[in-house]
């Protein structure tokens, strides 16, 4: 009993990891620039649009500074 166990939790793994390695293949072959990956991960976000105007004020501030 113990190795019909053994032999079917071998068997889902190989399946498990053929997909995983399925998945990788695509995502190697289509290679993308970070920045491509990550655009639109902080669309309609208040907390960064708040973060970009202070960066923004920061900036400017040091600017008139000068």
């Amino acid at each position: 009993m113990v190795t019909i166990e053994i032999e079917t939790r071998v068997a889902t793994l190989e399946s498990e990891i053929a997909v995983i390695k399925e998945k990788l293949a695509k995502i190697e072959k289509t290679p993308t620039a970070w920045w491509q990956r990550i655009s639109g991960t902080f669309a309609d976000d208040a907390d960064f649009e708040e973060a970009m105007r202070l960066g923004r004020e920061y900036r400017l501030a040091e600017k008139d500074e000068k």
